[in-house]
């Protein structure tokens, strides 16, 4: 694992491939699209819009999703999933 300013924030890479990110008070999460329906349905997370627009496979996590250690493994599980994914590890 390696940090790297990105976004205005941190981002945690696998590999080179983005897992997670902390900007502002939000955590960002690194998706599988097969996920992403699922994850946006809850009430703490939207898309990434740090462009403006939607950012594929990425989204929003505020902090009341965050609020106890298992919410934060989940996130970084499904982070680092993404990255194996995209490096077929």
């Amino acid at each position: 694992m390696t940090e790297k300013n990105m976004f205005g924030g941190i981002a945690f890479l696998l590999r080179g491939k983005m897992t997670v990110g902390i900007i502002g008070n939000e955590l960002v999460v690194r998706v599988l699209p097969e996920k992403m329906e699922e994850m946006l349905k809850l009430d703490y997370v939207r898309p990434m819009d740090f462009s403006g627009k939607p950012m594929k496979e990425f989204v929003y996590v505020a902090p009341a999703g965050l609020e106890k250690e298992e919410h934060i493994d989940h996130w970084i599980a499904l982070g680092i999933e993404h990255a194996r994914n995209k490096l077929n590890i």
